[in-house]
């Protein structure tokens, strides 16, 4: 079964006049993640789309290096962007929703920030209403502000990119222990070890991606001390 048809299946009740907001409550089950991440991404960043005042192509082509869409799903899956355009519910309730249903999984709902992130950059631009609405999902999910501009160092070229801020760690850190840091972030990011752990696989693409901001910050770091790139 199609994970379309599966989302299909989640947004039934939808026909009886119920927001799509309520559909993340129904998903707590751990076979339900793919479902819930897949209608988590595309409804935020349905919702996203209209921040700036308008959705382009490139933000739709974005959403299919995300997801890969087959022919046959590709009307449900413009049914639930739309459905997300259309909903009444604000931006707030659809991250209210979402954070409950992956409330004891922080790295899903980083992921879930770098599928958003992905998205607003699809364009080439980053909007300062993009980012206002970025920063307020961050916070209603429970990510703190270091955490958010981790997240927007990695995708977002204008903003102020601190390489140690990719990794998540002091400028002033010994580096060794920024070595460290970085195996770590490497690690935790591979896609072996998130398939292993039952991750979607649209997750895991982004994990792909993340990476080589990863090692980017790695090499950064090694160049700025004098390191040979490898150590």
């Amino acid at each position: 079964m199609s994970i379309w048809t599966r989302i299909a299946e989640a947004i039934a009740a939808l026909a009886k006049g119920e927001g799509l907001s309520a559909v993340f409550d129904r998903l707590r089950g751990p076979r339900e993640k793919s479902v819930g991440f897949a209608i988590a991404v595309i409804a935020l960043g349905a919702k996203m789309a209209k921040a700036d005042g308008q959705v382009t192509r490139l933000e739709v082509r974005a959403f299919r290096e995300v997801f890969q869409i087959a022919p046959e799903d590709e009307k449900e899956a413009a049914r639930v962007f739309n459905l997300a355009r259309q909903d009444v519910a604000g931006y707030e309730d659809y991250a209210r929703a979402i954070g409950r249903m992956f409330r004891d999984d922080e790295g899903m709902l980083c992921n879930l920030m770098e599928g958003l992130f992905h998205i607003a950059m699809a364009d080439g631009g980053y909007h300062p209403a993009e980012d206002a609405f970025l920063a307020t999902v961050a916070g209603i999910f429970g990510l703190d502000d270091v955490r958010f501009r981790h997240l927007r160092a990695r995708f977002v070229p204008d903003a102020e990119r601190d390489p140690y801020e990719v990794l998540g760690i002091s400028p002033g850190a010994e580096l060794g222990d920024v070595r460290r840091a970085w195996r770590s972030a490497v690690r935790e990011s591979h896609p072996d070890r998130l398939v292993s752990q039952g991750v979607p696989e649209e997750a895991v693409k982004l994990a792909e991606k993340r990476l080589i901001a990863i090692n980017r910050a790695w090499e950064e770091i090694q160049a700025e001390r004098g390191e040979s790139v490898g150590a």
